[in-house]
This record gives structure tokens, C-alpha cells and sequence, in this order.
């Protein structure tokens, strides 16, 4: 059975794995991605990874997920974040298929992501589908027809840049202006905070962090109904670490969004909650990979 190498590049760390034919993943590890390194770094990384794999295995492909903005054509990092130096304009595919002789797909790992709740996860069944996911900034990816839907420069659902009550949708609704907005209120070291003590002390009842969450959730069914209006989803998957925490969460974002949503709009749209985590980004470039052939 083919088997193939599949990397999730991200700013903290390498996720890579063995996967076959059927979409099961063999074999998983993970690096530090040692992002202050650069892109050469990374690009190095990843040739080490594959070498590791080719040397023991018959590799049909190699499957690239990665932070920034993608031209999956080329296989070329059209725009990344500063927090990966000389990232921008890193070539994966050609340099990659010429070394390995072996065919070589990128794709966004947001886009991946969305891909792999389409076809196997929380999205399938249903058409079009929206991905966010919430975390240091907020991401998006539409799928239909089983395809990603790129945009004419690659930039589509590019959904945290978009403008909202004087700011943008990430600056206000991502899981760092969580974390900020607490520890600003708390008057403590933003490193004392994270998602998951924010979430545990709204349980206990803490009313700063019960405020907190409430205000993402508002700005997250405002973006939500928003993105709706312009794209008519039939469901909205929701990703990202604090999405984990689907019980207090699901029915509050369902109102928020219903409450910013006419009738035959927003209240026909599903809201879900992702079902892949560690393993989306390394299974939706192997569903990217198979797609592109």
C-alpha cells in the first residue's frame, strides 16, 4: 500500500507522520519548530524529516500543512507573520520534488484543517462548509464541492483582517485577546493566564472571566453572522484549543450568532465543533495531496 510522508509546519511546533493510502496515520512525532531560526531552517527541517522516512519506506508524496499564506499551485509561502523570519517566498514543492524525485503538495493549515473536518470530521455531509479556527488570531476556510475555495490570489476567508467595531475580528474575538483582556482586568503578568484557566475560573464562577468569555462570544456571533450573510454556509466548524470547550460554550454561540442573524440565515446554519485537533493539519495535507492528484 502507498504510503505517505505528511508535515503540519506551525509557529511552535513540527507535527510529522507516516500516513497510507486510506488516510490512516502509522506513525506521529513532533519538534520544536524553532521559528526565530527562519524559513531555511524550516525548509531544512523538512528535508530531514522526508530523508528520515524515504531511507526505511517507498513514499508515494509528500504532504505539506503550513502557517502563512499559501500558493498551492507553486508550493510557495505567498505571505507569513513576522514570527517566522524569511518565511515569505520559502519553496517547498519544486526543490522538494526534485531532491526526492516524488510528487509534493502544500497547502495552509487552516485550509487543511477545513479540509479534513469536510470530508471525514465535524463538516461532512454538508455543503459549503466554513471553518474558523480561534487561537492567536482567528482563521478561516470555506470548502465546497470538495474543494478549497482559494480566491483569485489565494487570500480567501482570510476572515481575522476583517473590520469590526473599530478594530478587527481577531483583535477582538481570538483566544490571545482572551488571555490579554484578563490578565489586563486581573492586573497580573499576562503569562499567568492561558484558555483553559480562563475557562476553569468561569466555571467556579469568577466574574471577570465569566465577562471575558462572554464579550469573545459576542464578537464571535457577530463575525460568524457577518461571514454567513456573505457566504450562506450550511455549517460553521469551529476550531482551535479553547473550542475545546464545547459544553460551555455550544449554546452560547449559537445565540450570539442567532442574535446578530435574520431568520432565513443564520438559524439555518449549523454551528459545530471540530473533531480533529493534533491530527488536522497532517491529515488535511494528505486530503489536499490526494485532491491535487
Amino acid at each position: 500500500m502507498e504510503k505517505y510522508v505528511s508535515i503540519d509546519i506551525g509557529g511552535t511546533a513540527i507535527k510529522y507522520g507516516l500516513i497510507d493510502a486510506e488516510g490512516t496515520i502509522l506513525f506521529r512525532a513532533e519538534m520544536p519548530t524553532e521559528a526565530y531560526k527562519g524559513g531555511p531552517s524550516i525548509f531544512e527541517k523538512t528535508i530531514k524529516i522526508t530523508e528520515q522516512f524515504c531511507q526505511k519506506e517507498s513514499i508515494a508524496g509528500i504532504c505539506i500543512s503550513t502557517a502563512g499564506m499559501v500558493d498551492t499551485k507553486q508550493g510557495l509561502i505567498l505571505y507569513s507573520a513576522p514570527l517566522i523570519p524569511e518565511y515569505t517566498g520559502t519553496r517547498f514543492k519544486e526543490p522538494l520534488e526534485q531532491h526526492f524525485q516524488i510528487p509534493c503538495e502544500v497547502e495552509n493549515d487552516v485550509n487543511c484543517a477545513g479540509l479534513c473536518e469536510y470530508l471525514s470530521g465535524a463538516g461532512r455531509g454538508c455543503d459549503p462548509m466554513l471553518m474558523l479556527t480561534i487561537g492567536t488570531g482567528i482563521g478561516g476556510c470555506m470548502v465546497t464541492g470538495g474543494h478549497v475555495f482559494h480566491g483569485f490570489s489565494y487570500s480567501a476567508c482570510e476572515v481575522g483582517y476583517m473590520h469590526m467595531r473599530g478594530s478587527d475580528f481577531q483583535t477582538l474575538g481570538s483566544a490571545s485577546a482572551l488571555t490579554k483582556k484578563t490578565a489586563e482586568r486581573k492586573q497580573e503578568p499576562l503569562e499567568n493566564w492561558n484558555g483553559y484557566q480562563i475557562f476553569t475560573h468561569a466555571k467556579q464562577g469568577d466574574a471577570v472571566c465569566i465577562q471575558a468569555v462572554d464579550e469573545m462570544i459576542d464578537v464571535l456571533g457577530l463575525g460568524i453572522a457577518n461571514i454567513c450573510y456573505v457566504l450562506n454556509p450550511e455549517i460553521v466548524v469551529l476550531g482551535g484549543g479553547i473550542m475545546a470547550q464545547v459544553d460551555y460554550l455550544e449554546n452560547k454561540i449559537q445565540k450570539a450568532v442567532e442574535l446578530y442573524s435574520l431568520n432565513n440565515t443564520g438559524l439555518r446554519t449549523k454551528i459545530a465543533f471540530a473533531e480533529y485537533r493534533n491530527d488536522a493539519g497532517m491529515l488535511g495535507a494528505f486530503y489536499h495531496f490526494k485532491n491535487s492528484h
